[in-house]
């Protein structure tokens, strides 16, 4: 069996995983993921107990209990680059013994549960609308540095998108991973379903035009157009490509569910939207 050397699984002093700064016995089963770290405070303000609350850089991790169940909300901060980081390491906390560094023969699937802010593209996706992602596109080409078991990827998908986009090689390939279907249903039975992108960035890689120009001006009205199978592109956002993928990759239960803030179609905007994903959170709380 592998033995998992300290240079690729960092493990600190007091026995915490390097980057997240818990410790296994920290982590519960069921996870709520957040972008911003002063989120894990709102969500845990719900909790009837807490056991732990610990932070390092924009990782904010806090476990207690809510109406019986254990649940640890953890930050992620933003992009996908995070969120390698981050499932990488709940993974290892769930199913890696730090003492030996081995795999444990006995593996736990965790259920993760990002909540998030996005951007809507569609009329059915309005602002202060909640979008669950049931497929996740990745623009930032994180997957691809993985090797993907058979039947993982959408591959013809994939490949639609591309044609209809005239995608440039100049660009990181796209991936698409269907979340887990449970997950989905159970979270999002009463919501917008359907194609949430992961950009690798906030601007120009969703068409936003300050000064700096895209280079594809066109890009989001070939996305707005695109569709498969019934299935349209939602929103943008910047983390749910890689959760599901990795969560598929590492044998876990994964999706996003999002709260649409910014009308990309009507150029509207909600600053203001702290009630909005209030809400959410108490929906999710309850569903998870």
């Amino acid at each position: 069996m592998r033995v998992i050397p300290a240079s690729e699984l960092i493990i600190n002093d007091d026995g915490s995983v390097f980057h997240l700064h818990i410790k296994p016995e920290q982590l519960a089963d069921t996870v709520l993921l957040v972008g911003d770290p002063a989120r894990v405070d709102l969500i845990a303000r719900h909790f009837d107990s807490i056991e732990c609350d610990v932070s390092s850089r924009e990782f904010h991790t806090i476990t207690g209990t809510y109406k019986g169940k254990r649940i640890s909300c953890v930050s992620h901060g933003i992009g996908t680059d995070n969120i390698d980081i981050v499932v990488t390491e709940l993974d290892a906390l769930a199913n890696v013994d730090f003492k030996t560094r081995e795999v444990k023969n006995v593996k736990k699937t965790l259920s993760m549960v990002r909540v998030g802010t996005s951007g809507g593209l569609q009329d059915i996706s309005p602002v202060g609308a909640y979008v669950v992602a049931k497929y996740s596109m990745g623009f930032d080409g994180l997957l691809n540095f993985y090797k993907a078991p058979d039947g993982m990827l959408e591959y013809d998908f994939e490949e639609a998108f591309c044609k209809h986009s005239d995608w440039s090689s100049r660009l990181p390939a796209p991936y698409v991973v269907k979340a887990d279907e449970e997950l989905v249903e159970r979270i999002g039975h009463d919501m917008v379903k359907g194609i949430t992108i992961a950009a690798p960035g906030f601007y120009g890689p969703q068409g936003r035009y300050v000064r700096a120009e895209p280079a594809f001006p066109d890009l989001n009205e070939k996305i707005r157009t695109f569709a498969y199978k019934g299935e349209v592109i939602t929103n943008f956002e910047m983390e749910s490509s890689a959760l599901a993928g990795l969560g598929k990759l590492l044998g876990h239960k994964a999706m996003t569910v999002c709260a649409i803030i910014a009308g990309r179609v009507s150029h509207n905007m909600n600053t203001n939207y702290k009630g909005s994903i209030e809400g959410l959170i108490k929906i999710v709380l309850e569903r998870i």
